[in-house]
């Protein structure tokens, strides 16, 4: 019943309280008690709201069920024939094998029906507001430890680059640092420092414009 119809029954406390009761007597009080609860469910919901659902409900089965039981007369009626070889009129055989899945069709759209209808859940707008208060306090917990994290994963890399300087920017910081010369310009009219007693404009000067020239 609980499964079935979201209804906690105790049968065995009142077989124990009422030895006089008898199958028809439970089964009686099984329907009310279960009607009790439905109808509970009907005035928290709203009588209209109930029907707009038992008729959406109801719509559904009905359209699911009946295409199971299509698919399965047409998976009998490709194997009916074979009733012929146990000395039965196939035909006969046939209309009445349908007519059980027919009634076994019902069977299962009513119960599936009320089944769900039993166990569908009724909620005032009071819950709902809280569970989304609380859906969006969860959201903002997990948004901040997100944050978090991803600041003390950030805080040490740039406290390393800012400890090893330029020289750990890569390669494109080091090629915008300015060019140190080494030493003191040699005048063009000087000496060549390399000893040859030419003046630098007319050896390694004159070198070095032409390799500056060409590059």
């Amino acid at each position: 019943m609980e499964r079935d119809f979201n209804v906690r029954l105790d049968p065995k406390g009142w077989l124990d309280a009422d030895t006089a009761l008898e199958e028809q007597g439970l089964r009686k009080r099984i329907v009310q008690e279960i009607d009790a609860a439905y109808e509970q469910k009907v005035s928290q919901l709203g009588a209209p709201a109930m029907r707009y659902f038992e008729k959406a409900v109801m719509l559904q089965q009905l359209d699911v069920h009946w295409r199971e039981h299509l698919a399965a007369m047409d998976y009998m009626r490709q194997g009916i024939h074979l009733r012929g070889y146990a000395q039965k009129n196939p035909k006969q055989e046939y209309k009445r094998e349908a007519f059980e899945l027919f009634s076994a069709m019902l069977d299962r759209i009513k119960f599936d029906t009320v089944t769900i209808l039993s166990r569908l859940q009724v909620r005032s707008q009071e819950e709902i507001d809280r569970e989304e208060e609380e859906r969006r306090k969860r959201m903002a917990r997990a948004l901040q430890a997100q944050h978090a994290q991803a600041q003390s994963l950030v805080a040490p890399e740039e406290e390393a680059q800012a400890a090893a300087g330029p020289l750990a920017r890569g390669p494109e910081a080091q090629a915008q640092a300015p060019f140190v010369r080494g030493g003191r310009k040699i005048g063009r009219n000087e000496p060549c420092p390399c000893g040859s007693g030419k003046k630098y404009k007319n050896c390694h000067g004159a070198l070095g414009k032409e390799e500056g020239v060409g590059s």
